[in-house]
C-alpha cells in the first residue's frame, strides 16, 4: 500500500468504516474483491492451472512474542503463509484476513498492522479479496489463507519421496530457532540477524520452479527441520536417514555451535528449533544438486526417522513443535 491512508478519524470509525479505510487499499483494485462491500469474493479462473489454497493462524504468547510490534506481526502472518505456497512450487496470487483484535489495541495499533501487511502483500503481488475482524478478550491472533497458482497436476506434495532419493533442505537451518532465544534474552545477537530470521523469515518462492522440475516431495519448515521431513517420510510411507553434521548453518549459527559443550545436542536443537521456513525436500539421486540446497540425507525403505549428530545416532524425540 502506497501513500497515505484516507482521511477519517479512526477512534469513531466502526467496523465497516475500519475495514475500508485499512483493508481497501490492499485490494489492489482486485476486481473479484468488490472493494470489501460483499461479504464474498469472486476467485478468477485460470485455465491450465491449479488452485492452491493454505491456511496458517498465529497466536500471541505462541507463535510471536507478547507486545510484538503489530506490523511484525502482520509481515510474520504473511510470510508463513506464502512459505507453504512456496513449498507446492505454487505462485501467490491472492489470500482472505482474520483478525482478532486484543482490547487493549488502539486505532494505532490496528493502523500498524494493516501498514505491515500492506507492505508484504504489495511485496509479494498478493490481492486482499476479504475476510473479518473481531474484537477478544484473549492474546492477539489472526490467520490468513493465502491462495496460489501451479499448473495443473504440478504441485508438489509430501508424498511423493521415494527409496533412493536424497534429503535436501534450502537455506540454513537453526537461525530461527536461535533467534527466538534472542528475543527472549537467552543467547547475544550482537548483528541482530538471528532475531531478524525469527521475526521476519523469508518465503522461499524463489525456489517454486526448481521445486516443480525436480523435487519429488517437499514441505516447508516451520516445525523444525526433523519434524517436517518426517511429515515428508510418514506421507511418502517411506524412511529417512536425517544427518545433522551436514546442516547448512550461517555464521551465526555456526559461532554458536562452536561454544557448546554437547555438539550433538546443540545440532540437534538447530534441527529441531523451527520458524526458520525453509524448504526440506526430496529429490533422485541422478538429479544434480541444485544451487541453494544442502545434500543432508537420504529416503529408504521402510519407515521411521534415524538422525545423526556428531557422528553416531541420537534420539530426536519429537523433532519440532508439536501442535496441540
Amino acid at each position: 500500500m502506497s501513500g497515505p491512508l484516507p482521511d477519517a478519524d479512526p477512534e469513531r470509525l466502526d467496523e465497516f468504516g475500519e475495514i475500508a479505510r485499512l483493508f481497501r487499499p490492499l485490494t489492489r483494485g482486485a476486481a473479484g474483491a468488490f472493494e470489501l462491500k460483499d461479504d464474498a469474493a469472486v476467485i478468477p479462473q485460470r485455465p491450465g492451472f491449479d488452485l492452491v489454497v493454505t491456511k496458517d493462524a498465529i497466536v500471541e504468547g505462541v507463535h510471536f512474542p507478547q507486545g510484538e510490534a503489530p506490523e511484525l506481526v502482520a509481515r510474520k502472518l504473511a510470510r508463513v503463509n506464502l512459505s507453504d505456497l512456496a513449498a507446492k512450487g505454487a505462485e501467490p496470487f491472492a489470500a482472505f484476513l482474520a483478525v482478532a483484535w486484543p482490547a487493549a489495541f488502539t486505532a494505532r495499533d490496528r493502523e500498524l498492522f494493516a501498514m505491515g501487511l500492506a507492505a508484504d502483500l504489495e511485496a509479494y503481488g498478493v490481492d486482499l479479496l476479504g475476510g473479518d475482524t473481531v474484537k477478544t478478550p484473549g492474546p492477539f491472533t489472526c490467520s490468513l489463507t493465502a491462495m496460489g497458482w501451479v499448473p495443473a497436476g504440478r504441485m508438489v506434495r509430501r508424498a511423493g519421496a521415494r527409496p533412493g532419493d536424497r534429503l535436501l533442505v534450502s537455506g540454513t537451518i537453526g537461525d530461527a530457532g536461535l533467534g527466538l532465544a534472542a528475543v527472549k534474552g537467552e543467547i547475544d545477537d550482537p548483528d541482530g540477524r538471528l532475531t531478524y530470521r525469527y521475526r521476519l523469515p523469508e518465503p522461499r518462492l524463489d525456489l517454486r520452479e526448481t521445486l516443480r522440475r525436480h523435487a519429488t516431495a517437499a514441505a516447508d519448515v516451520s516445525d523444525g527441520l526433523v519434524a517436517d521431513a518426517r511429515h515428508v517420510a510418514e506421507a511418502s510411507g517411506v524412511g529417512l536417514l536425517i544427518d545433522l553434521d551436514r546442516l547448512p548453518l550461517s555464521g551465526a549459527a555456526a559461532t554458536w555451535l562452536e561454544k557448546q559443550p554437547d555438539v550433538a545436542a546443540a545440532l540437534l536443537r538447530l534441527g529441531t528449533g523451527g520458524d526458520d521456513y525453509e524448504v526440506v525436500c526430496t529429490m533422485a539421486s541422478g538429479v544434480r544438486k541444485p544451487p541453494g540446497f544442502t545434500v543432508i540425507g537420504e529416503v529408504r525403505e521402510g519407515e521411521g526417522v534415524e538422525v545423526r549428530a556428531a557422528g553416531r545416532p541420537i534420539d530426536p524425540g519429537a523433532g519440532g513443535w508439536r501442535h496441540a
